[in-house]
């Protein structure tokens, strides 16, 4: 097994107007911390900038709403299409994983069958794996610190998102992933990419059957829909890929207390895990639990220990 930390998790915004509305949410209602802001200025636009992003902190995780911006804006700019086209509610861009080699992670997916894109220029920094590839998942494999990322800093800790923020927020259990059979999910996850499968459970909430693989810091839970018309099975048919982020909290009913006395309304099942109404969260399904699952790791980022493959 190849251990590898999750550095980040992003979605698109389609009109950069609405990304600042989208960031004040997480800051208002999860306590978000900008850890880097990256902005159109006079400078960044001469060097072609094409989009503008806040890489914000909920607890020891980090989540990037994109949106096309300068050069990003013109119909003719590749990445603005992207994310334009990636801009729907319960539609995610992908996720950052962190590798200390990236020669190494190269060899070693290629030979698992991946076929890679380095984007020109960055071809020491990182490389995509299209979500094609992973049931609707794009993979980020990077070697660079991102910018302003407290998580490498010496003596740094989320610990006051668990004892002083309402939410009383722990840490990220799971990302979960719409896909068409729980059969797929093991020839990609546990095939492939050697993710070990650490249990099974029906999620009725979802109405969903669940396998989780252990990818690193974090879960993966691929959730193959019990019926056709289930949450998951119409994500998967109409969206596929990441369907939710769940995670743990101290205490479900204070969380629940808090985020209702912000007016939110509240989805799923508080006994079990719930999440604010997406239409809400701007189009995020963020599930909160107090639950812990046998077989899980620690919670706790592990973004200084990044993967090391072999050879």
């Amino acid at each position: 097994m190849v251990t590898i930390p999750l550095a980040h998790t992003s979605w698109a915004i389609a009109d950069n107007a609405d990304r600042k509305a989208c960031d004040d949410f997480f800051i208002d209602v999860f306590g978000a911390e900008t850890a880097y802001e990256m902005l159109i200025t006079p400078e960044t636009e001469k060097m072609g900038l094409d989009r503008e992003e806040r890489l914000m902190m909920i607890g020891d995780t980090m989540i990037i709403p994109i949106a096309p911006a300068g050069a990003g804006a013109q119909p003719d700019s590749p990445i603005g299409e992207m994310l334009r086209r990636s801009a729907r509610p319960g539609r995610w861009l992908g996720l950052a994983l962190k590798v200390a080699d990236l020669k190494a992670a190269d060899a070693w997916l290629t030979a698992k069958g991946f076929k890679l894109h380095y984007d020109r220029g960055m071809e020491e920094h990182y490389f995509l794996i299209g979500r094609g590839q992973v049931l609707g998942v794009r993979l980020e494999l990077i070697r660079q610190d991102l910018p302003g990322d407290p998580r490498i800093r010496d003596g740094w800790s989320p610990a006051k998102w668990r004892d002083e923020h309402p939410l009383g927020l722990e840490g990220l259990q799971a990302i979960g992933v719409s896909v068409p059979s729980l059969e797929a999910a093991r020839a990609v996850f546990a095939g492939k990419l050697e993710w070990p499968e650490i249990g099974t459970r029906a999620i009725a909430g979802d109405e969903a059957e669940c396998a989780a693989f252990m990818m690193g810091d974090t879960v993966i839970e691929a959730l193959c829909g019990t019926g056709e018309q289930s949450p998951v099975a119409r994500h998967c048919r109409d969206i596929q890929g990441i369907y939710c982020m769940t995670f743990k909290v101290k205490s479900a009913e204070a969380a629940a207390a808090y985020l209702r006395g912000k007016g939110l309304t509240l989805v799923g099942d508080t006994a079990m895990r719930f999440a604010v109404d997406p239409d809400q969260a701007h189009g995020r399904l963020i599930y909160l639990t107090e639950r812990t699952v046998p077989g899980y790791p620690p919670l706790g980022s592990r973004i200084r220990e990044p993967a090391q493959f072999p050879g």
